[in-house]
């Protein structure tokens, strides 16, 4: 996991991670609790590297291993 928060940041994640942090922020001054919900997606996917947030679609870098136990 920590692998996963330390290496491979882009732009993108980091534009994530910011949006996120600051919808929260806001959302939490203006009482709208919701808005903090909302927030910690975005958030999270910066922060985690989750989804497309780290580029991984795009790029190819999704990583599928095979299965031991398959046989052809």
């Amino acid at each position: 996991m920590s692998n996963r928060i330390f290496n491979n940041w882009t732009w993108t994640r980091v534009a994530y991670l910011f949006i996120g942090m600051w919808v929260i922020i806001q959302s939490g001054f203006e009482g709208q609790w919701i808005g903090v919900l909302l927030g910690a997606w975005p958030a999270a996917m910066g922060l985690f590297g989750l989804g497309c947030a780290a580029g991984n679609c795009a790029t190819g870098n999704c990583e599928v291993k095979p299965d031991a136990d398959h046989k052809d």
